[in-house]
C-alpha cells in the first residue's frame, strides 16, 4: 500500500493508465467493424503459416494443436465464466456441438488440407466467395433477402479481389489452375459460412465460456483423426519453425480471430461479417509486401480501393 505523497501519485498515475487502457479496450469490444478487420488480418496470416508449415507439421497436427492451446487459454481466462454458465452450456449442447465440429474441427482442418497442394494466392481468393456463400445460407435457412445495396457490395468488393488476385492482369487470372486442395478450401468456405450464420442461435454465455466449450469440441473431434495421422501418415518435426507455426495459428488466428469474430457477428450480423473476408487479399498482399518483400504496385492500391467501397456500401445498407 502507497504510505507516502508521491507513493500515492505514482498510484493513482498507473489507476488512471489501467483506467484508460480499460475504455480503449471496451470501445474496441463495441466496434464491429474493427473487431472484423482484426480477425480477419489474423486469418490472412493463418493462410501464409499454413502454406509454409507444409513437410514440417501436418495438417490435423497443425489444427489439432491450434485448437488444444486456444482450450487452454479460454479455460484459464474464462474459469469463472465457465463454472458460473455450466448449467446453460449443458442445456445448449446441441448447437455448441453443430457450431464446434462446423467452425472450429472442420473449417480449419480442411484449410490445412487444402493448402498441402494449392498456393495461399489461390486459398485466399476462394475465401473471398465467403460473402455470397454467406447471403445464400441466410436466405435458405432464415429466408432473409439481401438488400441491393448488399449485393452491390459483395459485387464491387469480389472485382477489388480479381484485381489484385490478378495482379492488375485478367489474363493471369484466367490462367490460375485449380486443384484437389481448392475443393477442401471450397468445402472450408461452405462450413465456416453456415457456422458464421448459425451463430445468432448460440446460447447467450459469456464469450470465453462459448470458446471453451466450441474449443474442446473441435478438439475430441480432432483427437482420433489426429492419432491416425500421428501414427500412421505423418508426424511434426521437432523444429523451431512447427513450434513457431503452431504459436501463432493457436493464439492469433485461433484464440484471438475467433473471439473477435464471434463478437463481431453477434453486433453486426452474418452478412456483414462475411463482407470482411474480401479484406484477406489486401492484407495477405501486405504481409507479402512486408514479409517476403514485395513491392506496392498500383493494382493493389485499385483492389484496396475497390474492396473498402464494397465494404462501405454493405455496412451502409446494414445500417
Amino acid at each position: 500500500m502507497p504510505r507516502s505523497p508521491s507513493d500515492w501519485a505514482a498510484h493513482a498515475r498507473v489507476a488512471g493508465r489501467v483506467a484508460s487502457i480499460h475504455s480503449w479496450l471496451s470501445g474496441i469490444w463495441r466496434a464491429p467493424y474493427v473487431l472484423l478487420t482484426l480477425a480477419v488480418l489474423f486469418w490472412s496470416g493463418n493462410f501464409i503459416v499454413g502454406r509454409s508449415s507444409v513437410g514440417i507439421v501436418p495438417p490435423v497436427a497443425l489444427a489439432f494443436w491450434r485448437w488444444t492451446i486456444g482450450l487452454v487459454l479460454a479455460l484459464c481466462l474464462g474459469a469463472p465464466h465457465i463454472r458460473r454458465e455450466w448449467a446453460m452450456l449443458g442445456i445448449h449442447w446441441r448447437m455448441l456441438l453443430v457450431l464446434g465440429v462446423l467452425g472450429i474441427a472442420a473449417f480449419n482442418t480442411l484449410v490445412y488440407l487444402g493448402l498441402q497442394t494449392t498456393t495461399a494466392i489461390n486459398a485466399l481468393l476462394l475465401q473471398s466467395a465467403m460473402p455470397v456463400v454467406i447471403l445464400a445460407a441466410t436466405l435458405l435457412l432464415y429466408g432473409e433477402r439481401p438488400g441491393a445495396r448488399q449485393v452491390v457490395g459483395v459485387v464491387v468488393s469480389m472485382i477489388g479481389v480479381a484485381v489484385i488476385g490478378s495482379r492488375g492482369n485478367w489474363d493471369a487470372l484466367a490462367a490460375l489452375t485449380f486443384n484437389a486442395g481448392d475443393l477442401w478450401v471450397l468445402a472450408a468456405v461452405g462450413t465456416y459460412a453456415l457456422y458464421s450464420t448459425l451463430l445468432r442461435n448460440r446460447p447467450a454465455v459469456h464469450p470465453l465460456s462459448f470458446l471453451a466449450a466450441t474449443f474442446a469440441i473441435g478438439t475430441l473431434v480432432l483427437l482420433p483423426l489426429y492419432v491416425h495421422e500421428h501414427t500412421s501418415v505423418a508426424q511434426a518435426c521437432p523444429v523451431l519453425p512447427a513450434y513457431l507455426a503452431i504459436a501463432y495459428v493457436a493464439m492469433f488466428p485461433g484464440f484471438l480471430s475467433y473471439l473477435l469474430y464471434n463478437r463481431g457477428v453477434e453486433l453486426a450480423g452474418a452478412n456483414t461479417a462475411g463482407h470482411f473476408m474480401h479484406l484477406m487479399p489486401i492484407f495477405g498482399s501486405g504481409l507479402a509486401i512486408l514479409l517476403l518483400g514485395e513491392r506496392l504496385a498500383l493494382f493493389h492500391l485499385v483492389g484496396a480501393l475497390l474492396i473498402a467501397a464494397g465494404l462501405g456500401l454493405a455496412s451502409f445498407a446494414r445500417r
